[in-house]
């Protein structure tokens, strides 16, 4: 079947976060997204779609507009998390962001309403109530279909880079998993998520769309969870591999890296450069010691097997990108990404205030709502 493909006539940006509701006192997960949107929608201030609801009712989504800019996006998205602490903190709700919540359990918690949902659970029984995660989806535009899946084959060398940065789900249900980030082997537990299939063209694609909609698999587009995917309706290739991010500054820095990730293999594309490509099991590896070892992973670099600190790796990379940050006008926060690095990623901010903290996951939800509310990410 064919699949149509609406271009985006610039390399625009636009970006998904979604945040959890915790209890003021407890900190515990909280299902009060009805009452926080309606709040949202009676205060009038954003237009309708700016925020969500999502699979479950301790969870809102924001959203940005389509912007030129990882700054515009930060300053889109500021405006619509205020709104939403406006409609949250008279009902004694904070908000909070990471891949995981320390301590929340997933059999207290409430499902949307809504067929979609419901059918997601119905076929997925155990591993889809275990879906307590969060993520950050960052879109940007391509002007064609053909470029699709170049571009994605080649971002897949980068996807352990930016699952690394944004590490956020050290624990699970109360648990240290040794994981830095936990969602990422949970999320592939559905059977429509994890890595995508390594197509090179827009054809392919549009056959495996045909094959999974006449199987059953999927019902619509949409039920394709990968870790990047295209968004044909909207012209864009979504890049979904993040963790949550607590703060601001930190969706900042990564909505530029992806940006000018995407940009550039754009740019390469059209120069006429064949764009590297991986075997898929260097690909899965590299997922793998991302979602383990964080920013402390050393990542296959190429199929003759070459590896590298990630953080290494990324030093030259930003360094590579420069050139196309000061085209996009987000070289200050492209540049934010390298205090990530010094700072510390989420998960190892996490663990050191659990350790200073005698193992207090209420603690680590403190830190989780104070640098949301901050803006900045404390150091670790």
């Amino acid at each position: 079947m064919a699949v149509a493909f609406t271009p985006s006539p610039r390399p625009t940006v636009g970006v998904e976060w979604e945040l959890a509701l915790v209890d003021r006192t407890s900190r515990d997960l909280v299902n009060a997204a009805d009452a926080v949107l309606a709040g949202v929608r009676s205060a009038g201030s954003l237009a309708p779609g700016r925020v969500t609801g999502e699979l479950l009712r301790n969870t809102v989504e924001v959203v940005s507009g389509v912007c030129e800019n990882a700054d515009a996006v930060a300053a889109d998205l500021g405006e619509a998390v205020a709104a939403v602490r406006a409609a949250a903190e008279p009902l004694g709700v904070e908000l909070a962001c990471a891949g995981t919540h320390p301590f929340g359990q997933w059999s207290t918690d409430q499902l949307a309403d809504g067929e979609r949902y419901a059918e997601l659970i119905e076929r997925t029984q155990w591993w889809g109530r275990q879906m307590l995660i969060w993520g950050l989806h960052v879109h940007v535009g391509l002007d064609s279909a053909d470029k699709v899946f170049p571009v994605l084959g080649a971002l897949l060398h980068k996807a352990p880079h930016l699952q690394a940065l944004t590490a956020s789900s050290p624990f699970w249900t109360g648990v240290d998993t040794g994981y830095a980030s936990n969602r990422a082997m949970m999320f592939q537990q559905l059977p429509t998520a994890g890595l995508p299939f390594a197509f090179e063209r827009w054809e392919e694609y549009e056959g495996f769309v045909d094959d999974q909609l006449r199987t059953g698999v999927i019902d619509g587009l949409s039920d394709v969870r990968w870790d990047i995917r295209p968004a044909p309706h909207l012209g864009t290739l979504e890049v979904r591999v993040c963790d949550g991010v607590p703060t601001l500054a930190e969706l900042r820095a990564v909505t530029a890296l992806v940006h000018c990730l995407v940009v550039d293999l754009d740019r390469r594309l059209v120069a006429g450069e064949r764009l590297p490509s991986m075997p898929p099991w260097h690909v899965q590896e590299n997922k793998w010691r991302a979602a383990r070892y964080g920013l402390d992973a050393e990542v296959v670099l190429d199929a003759a097997g070459r590896e590298r600190l990630v953080t290494d790796d990324l030093a030259d990379l930003l360094e590579d990108l420069q050139p196309v940050a000061r085209d996009l006008g987000c070289v200050d926060a492209l540049g934010a990404v390298e205090q990530i690095t010094r700072t510390g990623a989420s998960y190892q901010r996490q663990r050191a205030v659990a350790e200073r903290s005698g193992g207090d996951l209420v603690a680590v939800v403190d830190a989780l709502v104070g640098e949301l509310r901050d803006g900045e990410p404390l150091r670790g």
